[in-house]
C-alpha cells in the first residue's frame, strides 16, 4: 500500500538511503578500525508528513502493517529505528511514516538504511542543516540508545556516503575517507544465505565487550592500535587472544586490500572469511557451506560472510560478466534457501 492508500494524501518530502555489502573490515569499526564497504541497489525509502494529530503513524509496506505510538514511547518491531531518529533530530510534531525496503535483512545494513533514509527525509521537512556525516552518526546513536546494539559507525556511514560504483574506504576512528575503484576486470557479487539473525538477540554485543577487555589487557585504548598480531599473542586468555587476533589482522587485510589486483583481493577475503568463522566465531553453518560452494568455483576469486554475521549475506569477488552464472551454479548446490541479491 502506498502513502496516500494508507494515509489519505500525499506525502510532504520522499527520501531514500542504500544497503551496503562491506567487503572486507568485519567487526573492526567498533575498535576504530578501517572498513571498505560499497553500496548496493537496494533501497530503503521513506515518505513523511507531519499528521497534525498527537501520535506518531508508523506504516511498513513490506510487513503491511502500521504502527500508532504515543508521545514519549519508542514503540515495537521497526518503531525504534524511526522514533529514535524523530527524537534525536528534536522533531516535536507527529508524524505519518511510510516505508518501503527492498534491502534484505541479515548483513547487508537494512537497518542502517531505514535510519539514513528516514534522517533525509526529516532533513528535507524541516530544512536541517547536520551533513552526511551528521546523519551517520546520529543513525549510530539510534541504534546504541534505541534499538540496543552497540555498533560501529560503518553501516551509516556507508549507507550515507557509499556509491555502487566505488569501495569506500574508512577509518572508523577519524571518520576519513577515501574512494577506490574495485579490481579491474572484477564484479561482486551478494547472496542471502536465507539464515535469518537479529543483532540484539545475537552474541555481538557480547563480542564487542570481549575485545574491548582484550585492548584494556594490552594497554591501548583500542585494537586499531596493535599493528602487530605478536602483540596479541601475549594474550593468557586464549577466547580474547582469538578475538583480538582477527581484528588486528583484518585492519591489515584492509590496507593490503586497497591496492591489491582481484587475485590477491579474494586470497584476503577468503583470509577474513576463515578468520571470522574461527577466530571470531560469527559464521555460521549454513553461510559456511554456500562460502565453500563458492570458494571451490575455479571463477571465484574469493568469497567470505559479510555483516555482523550469525546467518545473513555473504560476498564474493568474481571476473566481470561472471556474476549471475556462478550465483545460479553455487545456488543449486546448495542445501538452504538462498537467493542471488546482487547483481
Amino acid at each position: 500500500m502506498s502513502f496516500r492508500e494508507v494515509f489519505g494524501r500525499e506525502p510532504e518530502v520522499t527520501a531514500s538511503a542504500p544497503g551496503r555489502v562491506n567487503l572486507l573490515g568485519e567487526h573492526t569499526d567498533y575498535q576504530g578500525g578501517f572498513v571498505l564497504p560499497t553500496a548496493i541497489p537496494q533501497r530503503a525509502t521513506v515518505s513523511v508528513a507531519r499528521s497534525g494529530g498527537r501520535e506518531h503513524r508508523l506504516h511498513s509496506a513490506n510487513l503491511n502493517r502500521t504502527l500508532t505510538v504515543p508521545p514519549g514511547e519508542r514503540g515495537e518491531d521497526f518503531a525504534p529505528y524511526v522514533i529514535g531518529c524523530i527524537e534525536l533530530l528534536g522533531v516535536t510534531d507527529a508524524l505519518d511514516v511510510h516505508i518501503d525496503s527492498n534491502v534484505p535483512s541479515g548483513g547487508l545494513s537494512s537497518s542502517a538504511a531505514l535510519e539514513v533514509g528516514t534522517l533525509r527525509a526529516l532533513r528535507e521537512l524541516y530544512g536541517l542543516e547536520q551533513d552526511d556525516v551528521d546523519l551517520a552518526l546520529i543513525g549510530q546513536r539510534v541504534e546504541h540508545e534505541y534499538v540496543g546494539v552497540k555498533s560501529g559507525i560503518m553501516d551509516q556511514m556507508a549507507s550515507s556516503l557509499a556509491d555502487t560504483d566505488h569501495m569506500l574506504f574508512l577509518d572508523t576512528r577519524t571518520l576519513e575517507r577515501q574512494v577506490y575503484p574495485f579490481p579491474a576486470g572484477a564484479e561482486v557479487l551478494v547472496i542471502d544465505s536465507g539464515v535469518p539473525r537479529t543483532l540484539a538477540g545475537s552474541g555481538y554485543n557480547e563480542r564487542r565487550a570481549q575485545v574491548e577487555e582484550a585492548a584494556r589487557l594490552l594497554g591501548v585504548p583500542e585494537l586499531r592500535d596493535v599493528t602487530d598480531v605478536a602483540v596479541v599473542e601475549a594474550l593468557g586468555d586464549d577466547l580474547l587472544r582469538r578475538r583480538a587476533r582477527h581484528v588486528v589482522l583484518e585492519n591489515a587485510r584492509v590496507l593490503e586490500a586497497l591496492h591489491a589486483d582481484a587475485g590477491r583481493f579474494g586470497e584476503l577475503m577468503n583470509a577474513s572469511h576463515a578468520s571470522l568463522k574461527d577466530d571470531y566465531e560469527v559464521s555460521h553453518p549454513k553461510v559456511d557451506e554456500l562460502v565453500a560452494l563458492l570458494q571451490a568455483d575455479p571463477r571465484v576469486y574469493g568469497a567470505r560472510m559479510t555483516g555482523a554475521g550469525f546467518g545473513g549475506a555473504l560476498v564474493a569477488l568474481v571476473p566481470q560478466g561472471e556474476a549471475v552464472s556462478v550465483a545460479d551454479g553455487v545456488l543449486a548446490r546448495y542445501s538452504g534457501q538462498g537467493q542471488r541479491v546482487v547483481p
